[in-house]
């Protein structure tokens, strides 16, 4: 049944066009991940769709009592408990269903202490969350996510992830988060050269397409090039000859009736290496039994340990708000610890790159001013190289500080670091303000790196491409370990932290504490849901692999044989021009049939999963 649909819609902003002659549609249970470069119209997307903004042509047709919820980005609450004040999404008649409200509330990170204190009294990223809750409490029939995981940390994400695998109905969500993304969508939409393209499968398998059309596109418009200058110096040539004249009118209206193929325009890209500074030491960083607090008895962490080699990354990770970037900023020697030692070998040189830092740069001045800050031995060919890595070429590297977005300054932030020849890196939530392809550029940069990484994020792709050992905030502290971020879901895993005693109302009103036990047998129950999901679905994923590699196969061949029947019509071999096309119609009528065979096999996948996950998200 057809939910939402977009027909023709284009929108400029003074003169510049953002996008034209837009067109999808959102059918029942499609959860689709937006893509596209910052900039390029995503967010106008959503304003769109709820009446914020008009459109300069087309229509959005939604159907009657449809209801869309959105993420709230103003923060202004009116009730003294956040209990009463996540309530207030209630409707009418579910006034008393106040359990979904806190399970909600719980499992965006609150505890049972926070429902009776203040909205006010938390933190901007936990009032974001107050926000979330009330929007996931209304039950709407399609969720506009943007960005809802900036103020997220991992355990919340991860909760996120499984409530939205589970939500019965639509989904359209914008998140620079890729591995986020494609854990929770169905089809990826993006919008590519102020056009918009829409496909069943995730992001990987998008781009792929997008590149594998490029190609194909870029292929056949060097093949028509030749072909239109080969008829325009025929044309030039005999045009004048009395014999030949009639020739070239019909070679004329050849021309004419030829459908020219656009050239593709490219979109700028992040593409850098960090410049590594060489030493002799095998270990950069020392830091022994280091602990910090901002009081005596408000210690964040105590007796850290660790070495770092050159050539390894660490990756500090936990919940928000326990201290993570206080330890980076310890380590970085800008906060003084309590005890302990931080040691580097006389060799190191480290680059900082940290969410406060990017208030020190100066509104005044211009993108190239902050890079040679980074650096002011280099030269202008030089600094305008990094300007052009970072995405600021020609003018808009003498673009003010004061006119650039949270992304943009990222970027210039990156790039003083990338002035600077460093061996040792420290990077507080890199990924922020980025946009996906721009993240991809600086994890293979971080990847490469010859140096040593220390990094802090909530994102567990980048967790788990770079680093390969953690300190890791719980309840009870911080403590390090030895080992990348797969081994230690595989070892310890999330679950611990969520096991702090919870209380929730009852029928009557009462109240009473979560039991462990009820929380062990809840953990066997989840482990054998698990293991039947996985022998049901296990056989349903081999055909859909199967299918998708057989359609990969034939396709490839199909790209080939186009360019061999371009080939043969330049050659004029009509007999063989009928046989191949008679070829490739076969191979694309078996590609539709694979096709159909792929969306009964996927919806049976999909269906089995989605009904495994909502029992698993049942026992919490």
């Amino acid at each position: 049944m057809l939910m939402i649909q977009i027909r023709n819609i284009s929108k400029n902003y003074a003169k510049q066009e953002l996008f034209k002659n837009l067109s999808f549609k959102v059918n029942s249970g499609n959860r689709i991940g937006l893509v596209g470069r910052n900039g390029s119209g995503k967010s106008t997307i959503f304003k769109i769709i709820l009446a914020l903004e008009s459109v300069d042509a087309g229509d959005v047709i939604i159907p009657k009592n449809y209801k869309i919820g959105t993420l709230k980005q103003h923060l202004t609450f009116s009730k003294t408990t956040l209990r009463e004040e996540a309530a207030l999404a209630l409707s009418e008649e579910m006034q008393y269903d106040t359990y979904r409200v806190e399970k909600i509330l719980f499992g965006l990170g609150f505890v049972q202490d926070d429902l009776d204190k203040d909205p006010l009294s938390f933190s901007g990223g936990f009032q974001i969350r107050i926000n979330l809750a009330k929007l996931l409490v209304t039950q709407p029939n399609l969720l506009l996510l943007d960005e809802p995981t900036n103020y997220l940390d991992i355990v919340s994400l991860r909760w996120l992830k499984t409530f939205l695998r589970a939500f019965d109905g639509e989904l359209i969500i914008i998140t620079h988060n890729r591995e986020f993304m494609d854990g929770v969508t169905t089809h990826t939409m993006g919008i590519v050269r102020k056009s918009i393209k829409l496909l069943e499968g995730d992001t990987h398998k998008f781009y792929e397409q997008l590149n594998t059309n490029d190609e194909l596109h870029t292929k056949q418009k060097i093949s028509q090039d030749k072909k239109v200058k080969e008829l325009q110096e025929f044309i030039a040539k005999n045009k004048a000859r009395a014999s030949t004249a009639a020739l070239a009118q019909s070679k004329v209206k050849q021309l004419e009736k030829m459908e020219l193929l656009d050239d593709l325009g490219s979109d700028n890209s992040l593409e850098f290496n960090f410049n590594f500074k060489d030493t002799p030491a095998k270990v950069l960083l020392d830091v022994k039994d280091l602990s910090f607090g901002y009081t005596s008895d408000k210690v964040l962490f105590k007796d850290i340990s660790f070495s770092l080699e050159k050539g390894k990354c660490l990756g500090i990770i936990g919940k928000n708000g326990k201290g993570k970037s206080t330890l980076l900023n310890t380590i970085a020697k800008e906060l003084k610890q309590i005890s302990g030692e931080v040691n580097y070998h006389t060799s190191t040189s480290f680059a900082h790159f940290g969410q406060t830092n990017i208030n020190h740069l100066s509104d005044k001045s211009t993108v190239i001013d902050e890079i040679y800050l980074g650096n002011p031995k280099l030269s202008e060919a030089s600094v305008r190289a990094i300007c052009g890595a970072m995405m600021f070429s020609g003018d808009s590297a003498k673009k003010n500080i004061s006119l650039l977005s949270g992304g943009e300054k990222s970027r210039v932030m990156l790039g003083q670091i990338l002035a600077k020849d460093v061996n040792l890196l420290f990077l507080d939530e890199p990924t922020n303000h980025l946009d996906m392809e721009s993240i991809e550029a600086l994890t293979l940069a971080i990847k490469k790196f010859k140096g040593s990484v220390v990094i802090v994020t909530h994102s567990e792709e980048l967790l788990k491409r770079v680093c390969d050992r953690l300190v890791i905030f719980a309840k009870d502290g911080a403590e390090y370990f030895d080992g990348g971020y797969e081994l230690f879901l595989e070892k310890i895993g999330w679950e611990d932290e969520d096991e702090s005693t919870k209380t929730k109302a009852d029928a009557d009103g009462q109240t009473e504490k979560t039991s462990k036990t009820n929380q062990k047998e809840n953990k066997k129950l989840r482990a054998e849901l698990v293991r039947q999901r996985n022998t049901q679905t296990s056989p349903l994923k081999k055909k859909v692999q199967k299918l998708e590699d057989e359609i990969m196969k034939i396709e490839e061949l199909v790209q080939t044989h186009h360019k061999e029947l371009i080939e043969l019509s330049n050659s004029g071999d009509s007999a063989g021009l009928m046989e191949l096309s008679k070829k490739v119609s076969s191979e694309e009528a078996r590609v539709e049939e694979l096709f159909e065979e792929l969306e009964v096999e996927q919806t049976m996948f999909d269906e089995l999963t989605n009904s495994y996950e909502k029992n698993i998200l049942a026992l919490g």
